[in-house]
């Protein structure tokens, strides 16, 4: 399971750019040999449950969900451009990641399910 937060928890995405981000990140994963098995995204934050091989760094997986999505969006919908700080970021440097375990997967996309989106 992965997280992360906007730069600033900054509220700044409305659904056409969400609903294009939640477009691109299994494609993302794809890359990696990984599938996202759960996403669940809100105007400054994201949630992603991701089974991905041994193989594949964390770091660099987490990495290109973040970046792949924040550039197309960038190109995408120039009106984003408010919401970058520093030197054009759009999320935070900082991110979670832990294991699921035991949890069946099923009880873990529930909970993301229950999160609120923006309308």
């Amino acid at each position: 399971m992965f997280a992360w937060f906007s730069e600033f928890r900054h509220k700044m995405f409305a659904d056409r750019p969400l609903t294009r981000m939640e477009a691109i990140m299994p494609n993302v994963c794809a890359d990696f040999e990984a599938e996202l098995i759960e996403l669940n995204s809100e105007n400054n934050h994201m949630h992603l449950l991701v089974n991905y091989p041994p193989k594949v760094a964390v770091t660099r997986l987490v990495n290109s969900l973040k970046g792949v999505p924040s550039h197309r969006l960038r190109q995408e919908f120039p009106d984003l451009v408010r919401h970058y700080y520093r030197a054009n970021k759009l999320w935070s440097g900082s991110y979670f990641t832990g294991p699921v375990g035991s949890t069946p997967l099923s009880v873990v996309k529930q909970d993301m399910q229950q999160q609120n989106r923006p309308g």
